[in-house]
């Protein structure tokens, strides 16, 4: 990589950029476009690729993690999420391979729950229903975890009455 000015300036910008998160290298060129000329830009973009600080397969594949672990959703959302990145479908594809539907769903409800705690079965159903599908979980999924929290939830050491409420 040469040293003149403009590139100096493109990649420290693209390193600002990257700091606060990682980024697909979609983001990263749509930031610098129009603020420097097409071909520094590519060669920015070649070394922070080359430097392993950016790249679609990395940033695919933490970015799938992340979602995972901190607010999860189904495999189809977050592929959805990666694509709209600009992110390959095939990268995006392979990101989410690990991703198990039925965990996330879990993860998630589970978390969601316990705000209803005080609801009646119809209203637990309906209410985390909602949110899983807004997760991007399908309905046989939804059916599947709002089941197995609510026999969670009547098992436990709170349960005051004997039937399900259903």
């Amino acid at each position: 990589m040469n040293d003149s000015e403009p590139l100096k300036r493109a990649s420290a910008a693209a390193r600002r950029y990257l700091a606060s998160r990682p980024r697909s290298e979609s983001e990263v060129r749509k930031r610098l476009t129009g603020r420097f000329p097409p071909e520094i830009v590519d060669s920015v973009i070649n070394d922070l690729v080359e430097r392993g600080l950016a790249g679609d397969a990395v940033f695919a594949e933490l970015w799938a993690d992340s979602r995972s672990r901190l607010n999860p959703r189904s495999a189809s959302a977050i592929r959805r999420e990666l694509t709209s990145k600009g992110v390959s479908r095939d990268i995006a594809e392979h990101a989410v391979r690990d991703v198990d539907d039925g965990d996330a769903a879990y993860a998630a409800g589970t978390k969601h729950a316990r705000r209803l705690i005080e609801s009646d079965f119809n209203t637990f159903r309906s209410r985390l229903w909602g949110y899983l599908l807004r997760r991007g979980f399908s309905s046989s999924v939804c059916r599947a975890t709002i089941d197995r929290l609510w026999d969670e939830r009547e098992e436990g050491p709170n349960s005051s009455d004997s039937g399900d409420g259903r």
